[in-house]
């Protein structure tokens, strides 16, 4: 599902791209499993399998934390919900890699001299180290983190900011995520809004709904949508 036909609106060729960050552009579900599983062993609690974490983590802390701790209620899961980040910044980038695929496609579009950037929920705090770790923050074109601005996704102001920083409209720009805020966020942007398949997606999501322009299957999949060879 990569090429540009199969998309619900028409764009033209884009000029610049966008990404969301956990689920698309790096593969952090090992390193957050692993923080929210020493959570539960504080907690005398069992670990949970891997393949019940991964689904969780697009959507964010609160997600997370909850798949280990259904029946907390507040305080005590802004307790845990804290402590769960404070065990994750601790090993930010210990087994988190990009995605197979994502580095070949990042140079492909450097190479093109197409600037990309990352719009993310995630808070500066931890996405900067990360990206320092995974030697991204010096390439990106811009880094809009979940508390860079007043809005987040699913508000489209990040990815408008964004497109801004990278010197494009809107209109011009891609932006690919794994989670049904990204498509909305792209969609009300007036962004070509793409889903990545390869992604976080859990068996609760209904990604059909979602009203993505298209899919990409592999990252290298978004390399079509720029004219530009695998």
């Amino acid at each position: 599902m990569s090429a540009p036909a199969v998309g619900q609106r028409a764009w033209p060729t884009p000029r610049a791209a966008l990404f969301d960050l956990d689920g698309t552009l790096l593969d952090t579900a090992p390193d957050i499993a692993h923080a929210l599983n020493r959570l539960l062993a504080e907690e005398r609690r069992e670990p949970l399998p891997f393949a019940s974490i991964r689904p969780q983590v697009s959507h964010g802390s609160v997600a997370t934390v909850r798949a280990g701790f259904p029946d907390a209620s507040e305080p005590e899961f802004e307790r845990l919900r804290l402590r769960f980040l404070d065990l994750y910044r601790e090993r930010v980038a210990v087994e988190t890699q990009p995605f197979a695929g994502c580095e070949h496609t990042l140079q492909r579009l450097e190479a093109a001299h197409i600037p990309w950037g990352i719009v993310t929920n995630k808070p500066g705090w931890l996405t900067d180290p990360l990206l320092a770790a995974m030697r991204l923050d010096v390439r990106a074109g811009c880094v809009l983190s979940g508390d860079s601005l007043d809005q987040r996704k699913p508000h489209p102001r990040p990815l408008r900011v964004a497109a801004a920083l990278l010197g494009h409209a809107p209109r011009d720009c891609v932006f690919v995520g794994d989670a049904r805020r990204d498509v909305d966020a792209a969609r009300a942007a007036g962004m070509c809004a793409l889903g990545a398949a390869f992604g976080y997606l859990g068996a609760e999501d209904s990604p059909d709904e979602w009203l993505a322009d298209g899919w990409l299957d592999h990252p290298t999949d978004l390399l079509a949508w720029f004219g530009l060879p695998a």
